[in-house]
């Protein structure tokens, strides 16, 4: 199944197989977008209504991420764009690392650059927040749904901690 879901960052496309989250699309556009359904054409279902509004209350800060099941198998990435993901997804809420951090972590110190390659492939950004890595102190570096998009998850992330 997939689903188009409205956002603050434009229409966020999620692929599922069963309930698990296999892809995730910033922005879809022209024939990728035609590929998920709009939210608002899909029948009620008790599960549907809970993904919504996981995103939902993501997007408002009231949640720290949207929570779901992931399956990275179908994205037929790397393994070490794998443990750059493990990584990633364990950087907490309203908070950053740097590409060098993450490379540490994934048992490549010196293969920095290499994760930003494996972020922009990232199959499914905001479950796996790969916004939260950035270049360094001063810079927020490249992402995968822009740079405005990327501003503005961490500047609400940083809200949300507050809240």
């Amino acid at each position: 199944m997939k689903i188009r879901i409205p956002s603050p960052i434009g229409d966020i496309g999620v692929e599922l197989h069963d309930q698990t989250a296999v892809s995730v699309v910033i922005g879809p556009r022209g024939h990728e977008k035609r590929r998920f359904l709009p939210f608002s054409k899909l029948p009620d279902t008790d599960f549907l209504d809970e993904l919504y509004g996981r995103f939902s209350e993501y997007f408002a800060g009231a949640r720290p991420s949207p929570g779901l099941d992931y399956d990275l198998g179908p994205s037929g990435i790397s393994s070490f764009a794998r443990r750059v993901l493990k990584e990633t997804a364990k950087v907490p809420y309203g908070k950053t690392r740097t590409y060098r951090k993450i490379a540490v972590g994934a048992g490549r110190p010196s293969a920095y650059r290499m994760v930003l390659a494996s972020l922009v492939a990232n199959p499914i950004p905001i479950i796996i927040p790969c916004h939260r890595i950035v270049t360094n102190k001063s810079g927020i570096g490249s992402y995968i749904g822009g740079k405005e998009a990327k501003k503005w998850l961490l500047a609400m992330e940083k809200e949300g901690l507050k809240a």
